[in-house]
């Protein structure tokens, strides 16, 4: 059963230069400057989601949800606040795997761009 966009079989999207529309980050999440953030579903058959994501340079605290991702572009550190891990530092073809209700400070230092794969 489809519940939102579908990509069509064998037809590219290009998630590099599909342009996002950002809204502010809520102020309550906001670490440092003044980030935005930009999404766009390609794909979501009701039991995955395949989108991009988008945050200018700023830094933001976020709640996980499940999810892999592959960073486009740009440069940022991922700080685990909890569970505690040792940061991570994102660039172009860096691959990761997030858990739901992971606490994460995002430092984003030149505007990244990400498609992820979520359940």
């Amino acid at each position: 059963m489809n519940s939102g966009p579908r990509l069509h079989p064998g037809v590219i999207a290009d998630a590099a230069s599909v342009v996002l529309e950002h809204v502010p980050v809520e102020p309550d999440q906001i670490v440092a400057g003044a980030p935005t953030t930009g999404h766009l579903v390609l794909d979501d058959d009701g039991d995955r989601t395949v989108g991009v994501w988008e945050m200018s340079v700023g830094a933001m605290r976020d709640v996980e949800a499940d999810e892999v991702f592959v960073v486009l572009a740009g440069a940022a550190t991922v700080e685990f606040e909890h569970p505690h891990a040792s940061p991570i530092v994102l660039a172009p073809g860096s691959v990761v795997r997030l858990e739901s209700g992971m606490r994460t400070i995002w430092t984003v230092r030149q505007t990244l761009r990400k498609v992820y794969v979520a359940p």
